[in-house]
């Protein structure tokens, strides 16, 4: 155990204790009683089950009370485990922050959120958690982008980055990712609590070791304080017949254990002792205590011992990272506590008179604040001027170019493209080129970010030598250091995205905009979708380009062929995505991109890009200016017209990033038999189905581009085409209510030469043209 070190400026100790455990039974009371008044007492027409988590925020009482009204300062944040929830918001109030009325509206509509949320609770949440394993990495990322943010924009401060997590959420793999990757044994603000209740959604975990959790820590450099036994217990433990009491329950397993919480005093002083060496002397033992010393001293855990816990916080070593592993009761002081399936459990009404009994509560006044005059009273008074945070000055991002003015020529691909955009930038908008930051899995030079790099080098806390500096074959030179502008993680996407996500985040936080740009292999996207899609719920924006996609990697084989991700636009809340076909469309929607981003009003985009080379002149991007901003406008809105027949086209082929050349070569094609084609080069299928839906009334998005790229006067039968799922741009056909023949990949692919590959899946020239001819009933 740790010393005792924790002094208060405010009152003794023990006086300290009291108040402590006064507001612990307030906390225990409040998020109790909010979880029922939203099952019981809040009408509920349809019946349906409304749900909370009594016994999970219990647990957790005791660590949230000794944190925010003891340890935290106004420049720390915290992740709270989802199920705790109610008890946040239970701390909230005592500290002033959230009405007595607003707890009553626990997950109904517009009210409190089911689990805490930035951007939708209306009391202060540090972090957006109810993804297992996303909250608690969360404030790993939160600390790396608060050290970013203050090297170059100070302001930021300092602060310790906590995360509040069940045992089970550390079954997800997210967060052994995040502990081990190298950039995170430096970061001694992160502290992890670990509410180590030996329970799941429906079980007892059997084999639940903390000396090996502990180990893992360790070795990934973490500093790991245990707290596993209570004052009551250390104390029984030097008594004759303690050790025999230590060694029982160090070597009983999660169930037993569990099962003797539910025991009455009677059936503990016949299982407790056991059938081994133990049993004689933890008989004597026992037979010292009276039942109530008995029934307590079993669930006397650290994790509910106040001066236990605010010893550990006094013990953190802020030079690195670290975990405390809290033993406690799942349903602590409830009637459920200890139950293998308390998880979702209510209290009785019986049951919940109880409580308020033994807490001071009143049951027909449930939200009765503290005596004015006490002592708890007075702390939560203290504690929340302590904790009051300043108003954040937001600082407008600077303004993004529009156009460098160059028309690329020759034979390039979209992802070379990219790389030159941000080249572009960092010699065009110095202040805007500042703010970006760009994030990668290990996978820069195969990226096209090795000019970025070498003219920005890559960020690390303090300056490292690089010992390659000097050897003429180096290309890719890694400079390392605090003024670098791309951070490079482990080959994990979730990091990556939990990383994007927070530095997106900023511009909330500290007021200082970012401008975060995450890259990794498209076919990957997908498994970093869920952690990133929960980062944009959270409120972080940031630039995701997955590169290279499709079947168009062919030799690559099905394993590395994305076939969902063009669809993302269509499907996720507050992403703009584009799938640019030419070297001038990407650093439109580049720039594009970027400008959305750093702002209240912004938003998240994500770029899919190519590594097939493409003939530029098919862009045919005009010399005019005005034409030109006309095509810049329409390509950064959705679709634009890449060519018209002479008259009334007979089809029209709609098509997508690294398709548009087979689309332009069946036009070909089909005017030499006689059916004309418009050819409408598609870069955004979400902005052009945010446009469909304004025209029924369903979408405020803007609809001129739809009246462009496809207007009226030449409605057609309609072939779409991309290197993706064929459904990501079937909508078209509502447009105008025409036949629409949509083209694309629907099965795993297989390696190969291009035009095999395209064949194969009915995406290639041909397949185009007969598709075409179908729509026209054309011999």
């Amino acid at each position: 155990m740790v010393p005792d070190t924790t002094t208060s400026p405010r009152t003794g100790r023990q006086e300290l204790l009291t108040a402590l455990g006064e507001i612990e039974e307030r906390v225990l009371w409040l998020s109790a009683a909010t979880i029922d008044h939203a099952n019981r007492v809040r009408p509920n027409p349809t019946g349906l089950k409304v749900g909370g988590h009594q016994a999970s925020c219990a647990s957790m009482v005791s660590i949230m009370t000794t944190l925010w009204f003891h340890e935290l300062t106004a420049d720390d944040r915290v992740s709270v485990k989802p199920h705790a929830s109610p008890a946040l918001h239970a701390v909230n109030h005592l500290l002033g922050d959230l009405p007595a009325d607003a707890l009553t509206t626990l997950r109904s509509f517009g009210g409190l959120q089911s689990y805490p949320s930035r951007t939708k609770d209306p009391d202060p949440v540090d972090y957006s958690t109810g993804s297992v394993g996303i909250g608690a990495t969360a404030p790993i990322w939160g600390a790396l982008a608060r050290r970013y943010v203050e090297g170059r924009f100070p302001g930021a401060g300092t602060g310790r980055q906590y995360a509040l997590l069940g045992d089970a959420e550390l079954d997800e793999g997210a967060c052994w990712e995040a502990v081990q990757d190298p950039m995170v044994a430096g970061l001694g603000e992160v502290v992890w609590i670990v509410d180590l209740n030996r329970q799941s959604l429906d079980r007892v975990v059997p084999a639940l070791s903390a000396e090996r959790l502990a180990g893992m820590f360790e070795a990934a450099g973490w500093q790991v304080l245990t707290l596993k036994y209570g004052e009551q217990l250390t104390e029984l433990f030097s008594r004759p017949g303690g050790e025999a009491l230590r060694t029982r329950l160090d070597t009983m397993g999660n169930p037993e254990y569990q099962r003797l919480l539910r025991c009455t005093p009677a059936e503990l002083r016949e299982r407790l002792p056991g059938t081994g060496s133990t049993r004689e002397p933890l008989e004597r033992l026992i037979a010292t205590l009276d039942d109530d010393a008995l029934h307590s001293a079993v669930r006397n855990l650290g994790g509910h011992d106040l001066g236990a816990l605010l010893d550990a916080y006094a013990a953190i070593d802020d030079t690195r990272p670290t975990v405390i592993l809290a033993y406690t009761v799942k349903g602590r002081g409830l009637h459920s506590e200890g139950h293998p399936q308390n998880h979702s459990s209510l209290l009785t009404r019986d049951q919940l008179a109880d409580l308020a009994t033994r807490t001071g509560a009143d049951l027909d006044d449930p939200w009765r604040p503290l005596p004015a005059d006490s002592a708890a009273a007075r702390l939560c008074a203290e504690r929340a001027e302590e904790l009051r945070r300043p108003p954040v000055e937001r600082i407008t991002p600077p303004p993004v170019p529009t156009d460098f003015g160059r028309t690329p020529g020759g034979t390039g691909t979209t992802q070379q493209a990219f790389g030159r955009a941000l080249l572009d930038l960092s010699r065009g908008a110095p202040e805007a080129v500042a703010r970006v930051v760009t994030v990668s899995p290990d996978v820069s030079s195969s990226t096209n970010l090795g000019g970025w790099l070498n003219k920005v080098g890559v960020w690390s806390p303090t300056e490292r030598v690089n010992w390659f500096a000097d050897d003429a074959e180096t290309i890719l030179h890694w400079r390392e250091n605090p003024t670098g502008q791309h951070v490079e993680l482990g080959i994990a996407e979730t990091n990556l995205v939990g990383l994007l996500g927070e530095l997106g985040a900023t511009w909330s936080r500290w007021g200082q905009p970012l401008l975060p740009i995450g890259i990794m292999y498209d076919p990957f996207v997908n498994r970093a979708l869920e952690p990133w899609q929960f980062g944009i719920y959270a409120g972080g924006q940031s630039l995701l380009v997955g590169t290279p996609s499709g079947v168009t990697l062919a030799p690559e084989g099905g394993a590395h062929q994305s076939i969902t991700t063009p669809s993302l636009g269509l499907e996720q809340p507050g992403c703009t995505t584009w799938e640019p076909a030419f070297a001038q469309d990407t650093e439109w929607c580049v720039l594009a991109a970027l400008s959305l981003l750093g702002r209240p009003d912004g938003g998240s985009a994500y770029l899919r890009l190519s590594t097939r080379p493409v003939d530029q002149s098919l862009a045919a991007v005009p010399a005019d200016p005005a034409a030109r901003e006309r095509r810049r406008r329409q390509a950064v809105a959705g679709a634009y017209g890449l060519r018209r027949a002479g008259g009334a086209p007979d089809v029209t082929l709609a098509a997508m990033g690294a398709m548009v050349p087979e689309a332009l070569a069946a036009a070909d094609r089909l005017a030499s038999l006689g059916v004309a084609a418009d050819v409408v080069c598609v870069t955004s299928p979400g902005l052009l189905f945010r446009a469909t839906q304004a025209r029924r009334g369903l979408d405020d998005a803007p609809q001129w581009v739809l009246d462009q790229a496809f207007p009226a006067d030449r409605a057609a039968p309609l072939v779409t085409l991309l290197d993706g799922h064929p459904h990501t741009l079937a909508f078209l056909g509502t447009v105008h209510n025409t036949p629409v023949a949509p083209l694309g990949v629907t099965h795993f692919g297989q390696s190969g030469a291009l035009d095999e590959v395209y064949r194969h899946h009915g995406i290639d020239t041909e397949s185009v043209v007969r598709a075409a001819l179908d729509l026209t009933h054309r011999p």
